[in-house]
């Protein structure tokens, strides 16, 4: 076994090994270490420890318990996996990488091309809202959550989308033409409205959305309605959380910015 998956028997505290998430996560480690010495650049002691957190979450939000909890048993924890890879995860990594190391990956024309195109807010917008509801629908959750392969397929959809759309938000190579503070504040504003879609319907759906999560063993006392109105929470919430406090950051910024050239946003 190498991923997290649904495997439909009574859930127990017994620690299990996922040899691929370690796999995975020490060849992001891997790579970032050769990309960072193949380039000398003097932000990479300042931003390491961003991207060396980014790792942490990453396996924590992957490994067990978190992961079969969130993959096959509890949909508030599948719920609140999805946010760690989408807003917790890639800004931490794409905020750890030296901008010269991205230059150094991104330099063949193919790839400086799709990163030019991904850079688009519009697609941005669109990749990043169109996974995070084809990811929620029951047919998409209940097919391929069974399966280490649909569940690992899962967790890549939502972490390279969050990379798509953090992005937009951190703009770490001007030189692609970036948004401006008040344009990535707008920006996310505008990515907090559709995942209200999912999030209601979660919250006050009467039945059970999910086959995957409403015949999964017991995990304790808890109600499966009340692990999916949790899970509505959740994704309301820690999301919109996370993104009215980014926004606010970048506010002050942008205030600074102004003030610094004599203006006033």
């Amino acid at each position: 076994m190498f991923w997290c998956f649904a495997q439909n028997t009574p859930w127990t505290w017994a620690w299990q090994p996922y040899p691929g998430v370690w796999m995975f996560v020490v060849a992001l480690a891997v790579g970032y270490t050769v990309g960072v010495r193949a380039v000398d650049d003097l932000e990479t002691p300042r931003r390491r420890p961003y991207f060396i957190l980014g790792l942490l979450v990453l396996w924590l939000a992957s490994d067990w318990p978190i992961g079969p909890l969130g993959a096959g048993y509890l949909l508030s924890v599948h719920t609140a996996t999805y946010i760690l890879y989408s807003f917790v995860v890639p800004p931490l990594l794409l905020h750890g990488l030296p901008r010269e190391t991205i230059r150094a990956v991104i330099a063949p024309r193919a790839i400086r091309s799709l990163v030019a195109f991904l850079s688009q807010p519009l697609i941005a917008f669109a990749i990043f809202n169109v996974v995070m509801l084809g990811t929620h629908l029951p047919t998409v959750v209940d097919g391929l959550k069974v399966s280490q392969l649909g569940t690992f397929t899962i967790d890549m959809a939502w972490l390279l989308a969050g990379i798509v759309f953090w992005w937009q938000v951190l703009g770490p190579l001007p030189e692609l033409n970036p948004l401006s503070y008040p344009g990535r504040i707008l920006f996310l504003i505008l990515n907090i409205f559709i995942p209200t879609v999912p999030a209601a319907f979660l919250t006050f759906a009467d039945y059970p959305i999910y086959a995957l999560y409403e015949l999964a063993p017991p995990v304790g006392a808890f109600s499966t309605r009340a692990d999916q109105q949790l899970a509505g929470i959740i994704m309301k919430i820690a999301g919109g959380f996370i993104i009215f406090g980014t926004a606010s950051v970048l506010f002050f910024k942008w205030y600074a910015q102004e003030e610094r050239l004599g203006n006033k946003p």
